[in-house]
C-alpha cells in the first residue's frame, strides 16, 4: 500500500504537469490569436454596373433575360429609333441648306471683290481725268461746265469705291455668319446621331444580368435603371475588422477564406488595402459624439481582400455571400 506522502507527490506532479500543459496551450493560443486575425463580419463584394438609357423612348427589343451571362459589347436593350432617325434626317437637311447658303456667301464675296476691283480702276481713271481737267481749266482750254462734270465723275467714282468696299465687308461678314451656322448645324447633326446611338445599350463588361426591370413596350425615361450587370470576374471580400485588430495588418498579407455557402472549399487571398475610415464614419447618419450621448464602442474598419484565382473557383462566388477571413499577420 502506497504511502500517503507518495500519493500527494504524484498528485502534485500531475497538477504541475497539467498546469504546464495548460499554460503552454494557453500561450500557444494567445500567440496564434495575435498572429492570425479572424472575423466572420465579411462578405463577397464586387462591381455592379447599372444599365440605363441616356435618352427616353419606347422599348423596342430586350435581348437578355435575368441571370443571363453576357460579354462586353453584347446588345442588351434597344429603344424604338424612329423619332431619333427623323431628327437625324432633319438635322442633316438643315446642315445641307446651311452649306448651300455658305457657298452662296462665298460667291457673294467673289462678286463683291470683283466689283471693288472695277470701282478702283474707275477711280484711278477718274483721278487722271480730274487732274487733266483741272490743268486745262486753269489754262482756260475747257469751260467750267466741263470741269464740274469731271469733278462730279471723280466724286461718284470715289463714292462707288467706298460702297464697293462696304459691300465686300458685308459679304465677308455674311460668310462668317454662315460658317458659324454651318458649324452649329453640324453640331446639331452630331448630337442627333449621338442620341440615335443611345437608343441601343451594350454590356459594359463581362458578367451576369440581374435586377432586370424592363420589358418590351415599356416607356423608358432618361437615366431610369433598367438592369444591372455584375462582373463576377472582378470580385473581392470586404472584411470588417475591429479597430483593435488592425495594428499588425498590412497590404500584401495572406488571408485564409471560408465561404459559408461552400464549407468544404478553401479559398486564399491577399490584403489589398485598408479603408481610410470606419464604417460608421461613412454611414448615412454618422455618430455625433459631441451631442452628449457618447457611448464608446469598438469600431470596425473595412479591409479589402482580393481573392486568388484558385483554378476558377471564384466563378462560383456571388456578391453578398457571407464568409470568414483569417489574416496571417506574420506574412510580410
Amino acid at each position: 500500500m502506497e504511502a500517503p506522502n507518495h500519493k500527494k507527490t504524484k498528485l502534485l506532479i500531475i497538477l504541475v504537469a497539467a498546469a504546464a500543459v495548460g499554460g503552454f496551450l494557453a500561450g500557444a493560443a494567445i500567440m496564434r490569436a495575435s498572429r492570425f486575425l479572424a472575423t466572420d463580419d465579411a462578405y463577397i463584394d464586387g462591381r455592379t454596373h447599372i444599365v440605363a438609357f441616356r435618352v427616353s423612348g419606347t422599348v423596342k427589343t430586350v435581348y437578355v433575360q435575368d441571370n443571363q451571362a453576357v460579354k462586353q459589347g453584347d446588345l442588351l436593350v434597344e429603344l424604338d429609333p424612329a423619332d431619333y432617325e427623323l431628327k437625324v434626317g432633319d438635322a442633316a437637311a438643315a446642315l445641307d441648306a446651311e452649306k448651300a447658303k455658305f457657298i452662296d456667301a462665298g460667291a457673294g464675296i467673289n462678286a463683291a471683290a470683283a466689283n471693288f476691283d472695277i470701282q478702283e480702276i474707275n477711280l484711278k481713271q477718274a483721278v487722271l481725268d480730274k487732274n487733266r481737267a483741272e490743268a486745262l481749266f486753269k489754262e482756260g482750254v475747257i469751260a467750267a461746265e466741263r470741269h464740274e462734270k469731271v469733278l462730279t465723275a471723280y466724286s461718284m467714282a470715289a463714292a462707288q469705291v467706298t460702297a464697293a468696299g462696304e459691300q465686300s465687308a458685308r459679304a465677308k461678314a455674311t460668310e462668317d455668319i454662315e460658317k458659324s451656322l454651318v458649324k452649329q448645324k453640324g453640331a446639331a447633326l452630331g448630337t442627333a446621331r449621338l442620341n440615335l446611338s443611345y437608343t441601343k445599350i451594350y454590356a459594359p463588361c463581362d458578367g451576369y444580368v440581374t435586377r432586370k426591370s424592363v420589358e418590351i413596350g415599356n416607356r423608358a425615361a432618361e437615366g431610369q435603371p433598367l438592369m444591372a450587370v455584375i462582373a463576377l470576374n472582378d470580385i473581392w471580400i470586404t472584411a470588417n475588422y475591429k479597430e483593435t485588430q488592425l495594428r499588425k495588418v498590412k497590404p500584401g498579407q495572406s488571408v485564409s477564406i471560408k465561404v459559408d455557402a461552400y464549407p468544404s472549399k478553401h479559398f486564399t487571398g491577399r490584403v489589398e488595402s485598408i479603408m481610410a475610415g470606419t464604417g460608421a464614419a461613412f454611414s448615412l447618419f454618422p455618430p455625433e459624439n459631441a451631442l452628449g450621448n457618447y457611448v464608446k464602442v469598438v469600431q470596425r474598419v473595412p479591409v479589402k481582400i482580393t481573392i486568388d484565382k484558385n483554378n476558377g473557383q471564384n466563378r462560383i462566388l456571388r456578391i453578398g455571400m457571407s464568409c470568414v477571413t483569417v489574416i496571417n499577420t506574420k506574412d510580410e
